[in-house]
């Protein structure tokens, strides 16, 4: 290499990794060197020492590297690759950030040497645990699986996965439900522990954040106990170990893992150069010297051999040794490609020249590294990581009756690529596993959290009246507009139905029949009484007001149908007014016969014969046109500026909603009732000072019972009709004005009937005026 300046970039494994890592390591330096584009004019060269995993060794073996070697020709730059545990990485990082020698790790994952301010010259090709406890999370969230248990080391990797792994669930319904944890020092005891934990656990999906050898224990134990319905998620820590998928004694446990994985990638060429590796043509290489002995006793080749070696199908730490050492190559390629770099004016702190590599140079520029590998990948660092990317695998079972490793999907900093359908589940089935702590409620229910449980531990209310959830695991009811109300399962908002007090039902049927019945019998009444009008009974007080009174109830008894059937803007004017108008008619005939019955007693008395000829029949009639006009008044007014009008009663909860003629004027509607009830307790007052004349046949007794009742009748109408529900209100109306018709007609014209039909002999004027 004569004319060429020979710059060497000295790299170290600081751990005991499998002999395929040392070897990509040097298939990559190869690669690069015999790469035209790529170093041109230089080329790599690299150590490789074991630390056999102690600080002091890896220690050493990094500043002996840093110091330089006697054996390199030409310019040479330290760059460390390695080492493969995040505690060394730290040591090894504070001790030669001052000399801003730059460290590549393929392995160690710990989040804390993120930080740029404490390890500023770390870089890693391995994503920090930080993406793999939100990776996991996101596993669990993706398949609904609410309530997790988990087994952790307790250590900085499994506390720092699981705080991440809490973190990402936080409010999206996945909830812990214990934690275990696993001590180097006491795992078989610990694993016991735990695996009595799972199998008394009511969740179904357990997360393992931990090594190797606790989760193998803990497969043990749980075989042993036959706990074999769990579905584990797996940490990349122990998700692709070889040891475990080939453990018959526990796949029956372990079947149907699914978890994260370092991102498994293809390297060309790695495959042929392992094989064609051989003493004869590396004397000086003891290792590949002693595989061979072990392999083959020193007689044959690696080209047909089918060992962990040759095994292409899962590099996954190898091919972050493999980025590791382009990264390198194309910060130094970044660094030596700086224009006029070999110019004496040439004062940039970013380029150098070939014969002057300083370590600070090469950080900044691997700070900088933004490539595409031989095979496409993107790759760049972003501060100490690389854009997050990880392979999700799952334990699937062989014929064998050992397990393989099957890529499902993948999952990056943003997305979750799945194939679903290729996953092979713990439950010998193709349903994904459930575990939740309380299922999911239905529709037309909520959620209630039970005090002092976690928030996936939960109740299922059904909806209230009137409410309604239409997805499964609602938190809230929402409300059905006015005009609507919700079906029996609380599901969908139903239009209401209207609904009011018509002739096809029972009850409106027979109010109906009730109220014919007595227009039927006042009509009767009034021919008796229009047949017997000569008679003294009909003469007495005033024949010609008894035919009025008899007009008036049978008004009274046909105002009641008003009140039935569909509610209309006209209707609701008439009913109220006929009813009150109707009422005041009936009430003032009898006041007005109360009137003269007292009047003709005090005629009676020497000097007052011109008392009852004064209030004659043009003054009763005149007297009930005059009671009944107030009433006619207040009515034009009331239903002038603010009449009843049709509307639903949409405060009344139920499907079915009442059509009713809606007081728009309680003033109005008051009046007129205080009116009816004004008269009527006159007429009661009157008729009770009279009940004790001296007459054989005293109306005024009948007068005072029949007013009792009616007013009977209305107080108690009052709060039956505030308090009735729907419809019912209209009935219980209804009820009042037939009743108190009734009470009228029975008690002023029963006796009478009576007499004349059945007692003929009393229907006399003797007998009417005997005492």
């Amino acid at each position: 290499m004569h004319g060429i300046t020979r710059a060497s970039l000295w790299m170290v494994m600081l751990n005991t990794v499998p002999l395929k890592l040392m070897y990509a390591m040097a298939f990559a330096v190869e690669e690069i060197n015999r790469n035209n584009s790529l170093l041109q004019g230089v080329k790599l060269g690299y150590r490789i020492l074991d630390s056999c995993g102690r600080y002091p060794w890896a220690l050493q073996s990094a500043l002996s590297l840093v110091a330089g070697d006697a054996q390199s020709c030409g310019q040479s730059v330290p760059l460390i690759i390695g080492p493969g545990s995040s505690s060394t990485a730290t040591i090894l990082s504070r001790i030669l950030s001052p000399l801003s020698v730059p460290l590549v790790s393929h392995l160690a994952s710990c989040p804390c040497l993120s930080d740029r301010q404490k390890f500023p010259n770390f870089f890693r090709t391995i994503p920090s645990d930080v993406y793999q406890g939100q990776a996991l999370a996101r596993l669990a969230v993706h398949f609904k699986w609410a309530w997790v248990g988990a087994v952790i080391a307790n250590d900085a990797y499994g506390q720092s996965g699981l705080q991440v792994f809490q973190e990402e669930i936080q409010g999206k319904g996945v909830c812990i439900e214990f934690i275990e944890t696993i001590n180097w020092e006491t795992f078989v005891d610990d694993a016991k522990k735990a695996a009595i934990t799972i199998q008394a656990s009511t969740a179904r999906v357990i997360l393992l954040f931990c090594w190797y050898r606790g989760v193998l224990q803990l497969f043990i134990e749980l075989d042993e106990k036959n706990v074999t319905d769990r579905q584990f998620l797996a940490s990349e820590a122990w998700s692709t170990s070889s040891k475990l998928l080939k453990n018959v004694a526990i796949s029956k446990v372990a079947r149907g893992v699914v978890g994260v994985a370092i991102r498994n990638s293809p390297m060309p060429g790695l495959e042929n150069y392992i094989r064609s590796l051989n003493p004869y043509d590396r004397p000086d290489d003891v290792l590949i010297r002693a595989y061979w002995e072990k392999e083959f006793g020193g007689t044959e080749t690696l080209e047909e051999v089918q060992s962990p070696l040759t095994d292409m199908s899962q590099l996954r730490v190898t091919y972050n040794v493999y980025l590791a050492v382009y990264a390198a190559a194309h910060a130094l390629h970044s660094l030596l490609s700086c224009p006029n770099r070999d110019s004496p004016t040439n004062n940039s702190s970013t380029c150098s020249s070939a014969k002057h590599i300083k370590p600070r140079e090469l950080l900044q520029h691997l700070n900088k590294v933004n490539i595409s590998t031989p095979h496409g990948e993107r790759f760049y660092f972003q501060g100490a990581d690389i854009p997050p990317k990880y392979d999700i695998i799952n334990w699937q079972k062989t014929p064998e009756g050992s397990l393989k490793l099957v890529s499902i999907g993948l999952v990056d900093e943003f997305n979750i690529h799945l194939n679903e359908s290729a996953i092979q589940w713990n439950t010998r089935s193709n349903e994904v596993p459930v575990s939740v702590c309380s299922k999911s409620c239905p529709p037309g229910t909520r959620k209630a959290n039970r005090k002092g449980e976690p928030v996936c531990c939960f109740d299922c209310i059904l909806c209230g009246e009137g409410e309604i959830s239409n997805i499964t695991g609602s938190l809230h009811c929402e409300r059905c507009p006015p005009e609507f109300w919700s079906n029996t399962g609380r599901t969908v908002c139903l239009p209401r139905q209207m609904d009011f007090l018509s002739f096809n039902e029972t009850l409106g049927i027979t109010l109906t029949t009730v109220a014919l019945s007595g227009v039927i019998v006042t009509t009767a009444v009034f021919v008796v009484f229009l047949y017997y009008r000569q008679t003294p009974m009909v003469r007495a007080n005033n024949s010609e007001l008894s035919f009025l009174l008899l007009l008036s109830l049978k008004l009274c008894f046909l105002c009641s149908l008003v009140f039935i059937g569909r509610p209309s803007v006209w209707s609701c004017r008439f009913q109220q007014a006929a009813f009150g108008i109707s009422f005041v008619l009936c009430v003032s005939c009898l006041l007005v016969k109360t009137m003269v019955v007292l009047v003709a007693f005090r005629s009676a008395r020497p000097g007052a014969a011109a008392l009852m000829k004064w209030f004659g029949p043009g003054l009763q009639r005149g007297s009930v046109c005059l009671f009944t006009s107030v009433q006619i008044i207040i009515c034009i007014i009331w239903l002038s500026l603010s009449p009843p009008v049709p509307q639903p009663d949409l405060d009344v909860p139920g499907l079915k909603v009442t059509l009713k003629c809606a007081m728009a004027s309680v003033v109005g509607f008051s009046l007129v009732l205080g009116y009816i009830g004004l008269l009527a307790c006159t007429c009661l007052l009157l008729a009770f000072l009279a009940r004790k004349l001296p007459d054989n046949f005293n109306e005024a007794k009948l007068i005072t019972f029949s007013m009792l009742i009616f007013c009977a009748v209305w107080v108690a109408f009052v709060p039956a009709y505030v308090s009735s529900p729907g419809k019912y209100v209209v009935a219980v109306e209804i009820f009042a004005i037939l009743a108190s018709s009734y009470g009228l007609l029975f008690c002023i014209f029963a006796p009478k009937c009576f007499i004349i039909l059945l007692r003929p002999e009393k229907n006399t004027k003797k007998h009417l005026m005997g005492r």
